[in-house]
């Protein structure tokens, strides 16, 4: 109960639509109330999405209500990348996203938080500032997780959009390009994500990694 009370407090405008909606504040039926509310049935799997709420409810200085959530146990040839409006209850943006090129092929089954290793990192990141680098306008990352996604700025790991995450690639080689470790979008949506989730929302990266479960603090 206490993550409820812990969301209710930090989160006016939400603890609001809780109870004009008539939620109840048991673990379960609440999240499972929400999942419904959002229609994430066909997209995101349960259980994943109640692991980054639980994390987002732990996360004290996040500044808005959204929730993104990246799902690498996903192959790259489908829309993985979440972006969520937990007071409106609605999916903002739906996209396809890469992972580091030394994740895997089409599908991400190796992670990492070392320097030049090239590849993704899980777990929960608060987003930061913009900037316009070679890659284009892109949006720092702060990796909250010791040991897990801490090196997230040490290592240049930034939403930014890329040439190579489109459904035209897909079908000319079967999967998306990868990036050396960032989750890259397509360019096209690129500005309009960054601009949306700037500047301390939740960011939630899952992926098949038991070792994540065993090492994470906020699952």
């Amino acid at each position: 109960m206490l993550i409820f009370s812990i969301f209710i407090f930090n989160s006016t405008s939400f603890s609001k639509n809780l109870e004009k909606n008539n939620y109840k504040l048991e673990e379960f039926s609440y999240v499972k109330k929400l999942y419904s509310d959002l229609n994430l049935e066909k997209d995101l799997d349960f259980n994943i999405f109640k692991i980054a709420l639980n994390g987002y409810l732990k996360i004290d200085n996040r500044k808005k209500n959204l929730l993104t959530i990246i799902d690498f146990s996903k192959p790259s040839t489908e829309k993985r990348f979440y972006v969520i409006d937990l007071n409106k209850k609605k999916t903002l943006i739906k996209s396809y996203v890469a992972h580091g090129n030394k994740s895997g092929g089409n599908l991400a089954t190796s992670f990492s938080n070392k320097l030049n290793s090239h590849k993704s990192s899980l777990g929960f990141f608060l987003t930061e500032g913009t900037y316009n680098g070679g890659n284009g306008y892109s949006m720092v990352l702060n990796g909250l997780e010791t040991g897990i996604n801490d090196k997230a700025k040490e290592r240049s790991i930034v939403i930014h959009g890329a040439n190579y995450v489109s459904s035209s690639i897909i079908n000319t080689q079967g999967r998306l390009g990868r990036s050396f470790g960032c989750p890259a979008i397509p360019k096209k949506i690129n500005k309009k994500v960054i601009d949306t989730i700037k500047d301390g929302s939740v960011i939630y990266i899952y992926g098949n990694d038991n070792n994540y479960f065993k090492k994470s603090s906020f699952v």
